[in-house]
C-alpha cells in the first residue's frame, strides 16, 4: 500500500498530476479542490488511496489526512467508487464535504459529476452518523469548529480514531497548546 508521495510535482493534466519521487513519477488523480491549489515545480507531500483493480492501479492523493479518511468512507458506500467520490471531494473542502453530508444537504453531494439523486441519498443514510461533528452556521455555509487543517486530528485520525470520535476527543482541549499536547490530552480521555 502507498501511504503517501512527497516530491516534486512535474506535471499537471486533467485532475491528475504527476509528483517525481526519486526520479519515479507517479500520477495521482486529485479533488479539484486541491488541483487549483498545487502549483508545477513545488515540493508537496499527498496522503494517497491505492486502488488496485483487476485491469489497473490507480493512486488519489489529498492534501489532508481528513479528506483522505473522507475518501476512503465513500467508497463504503454502494454504488459509490474511487471516482464518484473524488468527484464528491472536488464539491469543496473536506469539512465542507463532511458538513453537507452530516446535515443531509441531497442537493450539495448531487453537485458531483456522475453522483445522482439515489447515490447521494445512500451517501447521507450510510455516512451521516459517521461523519457528523458539531458545526457553526455562518452566511448559509456549514463550519466545523474545528480547524480544516488541524494536525492534531490528523494525528488521532492515523491512530485509528474515526473522524467524528477524533473531533469530540479534541473539542473540549485548548487549541492553543501544541499539537502534541493536545494529542496526549485526547488520549488520556
Amino acid at each position: 500500500m502507498i501511504a503517501h508521495v512527497r516530491g516534486e510535482i512535474v506535471e499537471k493534466f486533467a485532475g491528475s498530476i504527476i509528483v517525481d519521487v526519486a526520479g519515479i513519477g507517479y500520477e495521482v488523480a486529485v479533488p479539484a479542490i486541491d488541483y487549483e491549489q498545487l502549483t508545477l515545480h513545488d515540493d508537496t507531500k499527498l496522503y494517497t488511496y491505492h486502488h488496485v483493480r483487476e485491469q489497473s492501479e490507480e493512486l488519489f492523493g489529498f492534501s489532508t489526512l481528513a479528506a483522505k479518511k473522507l475518501f476512503e468512507l465513500l467508497i463504503t458506500v454502494q454504488g459509490i467508487g474511487p471516482k464518484a467520490a473524488l468527484a464528491i471531494l472536488s464539491l469543496g473542502s473536506a469539512e465542507q464535504v463532511r458538513n453537507a453530508i452530516a446535515n443531509s444537504d441531497i442537493a450539495y453531494v448531487t453537485g458531483a459529476s456522475g453522483v445522482g439523486k439515489k447515490s447521494a441519498e445512500r451517501v447521507i443514510v450510510d455516512l451521516a452518523e459517521k461523519v457528523g461533528l458539531p458545526t457553526e452556521y455562518g452566511s448559509g455555509i456549514a463550519v466545523s469548529v474545528t480547524a480544516q487543517t488541524d494536525e492534531a486530528l490528523e494525528a488521532l485520525m492515523a491512530l485509528g480514531y474515526t473522524l467524528a470520535d477524533a473531533t469530540k476527543a479534541l473539542e473540549s482541549i485548548d487549541t492553543s497548546l501544541p499539537t502534541a499536547a493536545r494529542i496526549t490530552e485526547a488520549l488520556k480521555q
